[in-house]
């Protein structure tokens, strides 16, 4: 029997703020310098998406927002922000669900989620709001191979957000963006121990990569980003995207 796999999640906290024009690639080797890591083959960098959003000026100033009449009554019924919930509808692509406070989009990238994944929070005390990366997957592919070249070590990058999702309260991480491995682990086709063939079963390891690094990069650990350390990822170019099911097969559309 093959022994049971070992996983270590290496946090990576950063010295200061990231600001639009970083190099998210200097932040971070310097933070692996100070903390006396260094990477080894095979590791796996899972960043949370606000420092590359942040990195790469994903911010709106929203004092020049002016909300609609209907943003500002759904704001005001519910005690929110109107010109948080203008910006949010100015990023998706359409609205899934809007009741009882909860916006509900999905976005320009395909992603659903609350309030096209805009955010006010731990940004600079609600001056400004926080976008997604226009696209994740390259963000991803940018820092993947930055790293490569100043470590001459391929580390696959998975970027990172807090989802709601139906049926279960409470938010968990999800990958939305990936970079030098597979977002999901096919195992159609292969047999259980007990010789059942699998004919459905495929795996989100790139979800579940993200989970694993949110239980030390919490929402106010003020640690952005870490290390898996034992996980036997598939190499591939990879992308988020494969995560998302088409419309086609989608049973909730």
């Amino acid at each position: 029997m093959a022994a049971p796999l070992e996983l270590r999640v290496l946090p990576i906290p950063l010295a200061d703020e990231v600001r639009p024009g970083d190099s998210l690639a200097d932040k971070l080797l310097q933070a692996l310098r100070h903390l006396k890591l260094s990477p080894r083959k095979g590791d796996i960098l899972i960043v949370k998406h606000k420092i590359v959003s942040k990195a790469e000026g994903q911010l709106v100033s929203l004092e020049k927002i002016k909300p609609s009449r209907a943003s500002r009554a759904w704001a005001r019924r519910y005690k929110l922000d109107a010109r948080v919930t203008e910006v949010a509808l100015a990023e998706s692509k359409r609205v899934v669900r809007r009741k009882r406070g909860v916006l509900i989009t999905e976005t320009r990238h395909g992603l659903i989620c609350a309030n096209s994944g805009v955010d006010a929070s731990n940004v600079d005390g609600g001056r400004h709001a926080l976008l997604l990366p226009k696209d994740p997957d390259r963000s991803a592919a940018k820092l993947h191979r930055e790293l490569k070249k100043r470590l001459r070590l391929s580390i696959p990058v998975i970027i990172t957000d807090s989802f709601g999702r139906p049926w279960r309260e409470g938010l968990t991480e999800v990958a939305i963006g990936i970079a030098g491995m597979q977002a999901l682990h096919d195992y159609r086709g292969d047999r259980d121990p007990d010789g059942y063939p699998l004919r459905v079963t495929i795996e989100a390891v790139a979800d579940e990569l993200a989970c694993a690094a949110g239980l030390v990069c919490g929402k106010l650990a003020r640690t952005p980003a870490c290390i898996i350390r034992g996980f036997s990822y598939r190499p591939a170019r990879g992308r988020a995207r494969d995560l998302i099911r088409p419309a086609a097969t989608d049973l909730f559309r």
